[in-house]
């Protein structure tokens, strides 16, 4: 038996709405109501962050991809809190040399949440002005000069 129990989790995979946006020096793979750790951003918890680099966008069966940027696309998130990844130990030795160095390092990290994904399809209208063009008309060359 394949059928899920969850109402929700039939209605999210339904909706298959998630973009492909470029942040932090990283490509990440957005989808609505969940968190992701990203590079940590200046900004204080239950601020609302809109990203506008958006590679690529799906939603049902629409798919827009960007050139390299999709037009008028959004991602909103909220910053859930601000966290350190686990330690690595960076470890260096130069053989014969009797040279070791071991350091630690943490990446400073924020949680943000995804709150909406939008695409407009219409541009604002700049300016509504109608442009007039000049007619040029040939010069005439004048013999008696």
């Amino acid at each position: 038996m394949t059928s899920s129990k969850n109402p929700t989790n039939n209605a999210a995979k339904k909706d298959n709405l998630f973009a492909i946006a470029e942040t932090s020096g990283q490509q990440f793979w957005f989808e609505v109501d969940r968190y992701y750790d990203i590079d940590r951003l200046n900004a204080k918890e239950k601020d609302k962050i809109i990203i506008d680099k958006i590679l690529l966008i799906k939603d049902k069966d629409n798919i827009s991809l960007g050139q390299p940027y999709v037009k008028n696309a959004k991602i909103e998130l909220e910053v859930v809190s601000h966290k350190r990844d686990k330690k690595i130990i960076v470890y260096k030795m130069r053989p014969k040399k009797k040279t070791r160095r071991k350091m630690g390092h943490r990446q400073e990290l924020t949680r943000v949440m995804v709150k909406s994904i939008s695409i407009t399809n219409s541009a604002p209208k700049t300016s509504s002005k109608t442009e007039v063009k000049k007619s040029t008309t040939p010069k005439t060359s004048n013999p008696e000069n």
